[in-house]
């Protein structure tokens, strides 16, 4: 008989946008962090705490931004940038969580239409993927924002049959800091993605990563991997 475990809380991110005119992202990626309440992260996120401290800084991390050295980072130089992403990725490393990307490449598509029907294809795999295991858990939470609206119907239609799954829209971003490990994923997969399709980088992700960074990135975030 199959013990029924108390919660599965699943954190998705997105990066790209769903437009296809001149300046629009040419790389679409949606990003799943998923946890077991029952594992508890309180150790990881001292670990955490106690690194962004160093860096001198406790708010949300958006990698976006860090990278872009824009918002809440526009008077931050390099190092202190890159500790603070160095920080968040290591706690995602560390903590007992499994991820998954899904990256849609906008070159290969035409319009909004092919790119929904890819991402709904992709997101819909995964979940199947995952299906089982969802059923162990006498309840799991799916946090996204709705920050995307076509991204937020997507996921709610193929939830639907879901009888044990929550959707929570509203949730405090920086207090959820397995949230920010989804929206890092969707910003470090796309650099391995365009890496390893030679892919032009920005000056400003080729002034923050080297190769080594990249390299390290894929090696050491692949035991993490969701694989079925």
């Amino acid at each position: 008989m199959i013990k029924i475990k108390r919660r599965l809380n699943i954190f998705i991110d997105e990066s790209g946008d769903f437009g296809f005119a001149e300046g629009s992202s040419e790389l679409y990626g949606v990003s799943f962090t998923i946890h077991e309440s029952d594992n508890s992260i309180i150790n990881d996120l001292e670990y955490l705490n106690n690194r962004l401290k160093k860096a001198d800084y406790d708010g949300m991390i958006h990698l976006a931004d860090l990278i872009a050295r824009r918002g809440d980072y526009a008077h931050f130089d390099l190092k202190q940038r890159q500790d603070i992403f160095w920080s968040i990725f290591f706690f995602s490393k560390r903590v007992k969580v499994k991820i998954h990307t899904i990256i849609v490449d906008k070159r290969f598509k035409n319009n909004k239409t092919q790119l929904n029907r890819e991402l709904a294809s992709g997101i819909n795999n995964f979940f199947n993927s995952i299906s089982d295991y969802m059923n162990e858990f006498e309840k799991v939470v799916v946090y996204y924002d709705n920050g995307q609206d076509a991204l937020g119907a997507i996921i709610d239609t193929l939830l639907l049959n879901k009888t044990n799954v929550e959707h929570r829209i509203e949730f405090n971003h920086k207090e959820k800091r397995l949230f920010q490990v989804s929206d890092m994923l969707t910003f470090v997969d796309k650099i391995v993605y365009k890496h390893q399709n030679n892919m032009p980088m920005t000056k400003a992700e080729k002034y923050f990563f080297s190769v080594k960074d990249i390299l390290g990135i894929i090696r050491q975030l692949k035991p993490k991997r969701w694989y079925k």
